[in-house]
């Protein structure tokens, strides 16, 4: 499903820093793996580019037969929209729409209308926030605002699920039911998941375990 290609990734001009080194990395429909590696070593980085948000300097990433780095931004935005989900790190939600208006936002932009309703209140009750459907993000915790963002990745069912530290706000009982959500997420659609942690219990929930190098990507140990 995913192939990427000696990607390679600096930041800074000609004097910058080399994030990323000749990582070649495959991933086939249903696998659902962990990236961990110490601070800075270029995991978030990696998975902007994978999905489309940033492009490498060199390297390619092919996402079912199609390479994004020769996509336009449009088309890239397009691809992103209808086929991944993504958990950030900085949670994004929209401050001006409620919860449910936030986890809507994929179905909508997908112009999905049938069952919308249903699938974000199945989606709210999964991440045990359907109380707050009518809520803002201002009025959650931090722990609240990632389950929603969780929920709005996956609303769509998304062929890719690409997670960045999905549990670092939440408590331990949170947190194991969102790794097991993401999982199960990933399982059922058929699709594929990059989890990308420093936590080695939530690296654990994964098939298997590539650590990031400053020599490219390889099997955990």
């Amino acid at each position: 499903m995913l192939i990427i290609r000696n990607l390679n990734k600096s930041y800074g001009g000609t004097r910058g820093r080399a994030v990323l080194r000749s990582v070649d990395f495959d991933l086939a429909s249903g696998d659902y793996v962990a990236i961990v590696g110490e601070s800075g070593i270029g995991k978030s980085t990696l998975l902007n580019l994978v999905a489309g948000l940033d492009l490498p300097d060199s390297g390619s990433v092919t996402l079912d037969g199609v390479e994004l780095t020769q996509l336009d931004d449009d088309a890239r935005t397009g691809l992103r929209r209808s086929r991944m989900g993504f958990v950030f790190q900085a949670f994004h939600l929209l401050p001006h729409l409620t919860v449910a208006q936030n986890v809507a936002l994929p179905l909508a932009l997908n112009e999905q209308s049938a069952d919308r309703e249903a699938r974000v209140a199945e989606m709210l009750a999964a991440v045990r926030l359907a109380d707050a459907a009518s809520a803002y993000p201002r009025e959650l915790s931090g722990g609240e605002m990632q389950r929603v963002a969780i929920a709005r990745a996956l609303v769509h069912q998304p062929q890719l699920v690409l997670a960045d530290e999905p549990t670092g706000n939440l408590d331990p009982e949170s947190a194991v039911q969102v790794l097991a959500l993401l999982r199960e997420a990933v399982k059922a659609n058929a699709g594929a998941g990059i989890l990308v942690t420093h936590s080695l219990l939530a690296a654990a929930t994964a098939d298997r375990v590539h650590r990031l190098t400053v020599n490219g990507l390889r099997l955990g140990d």
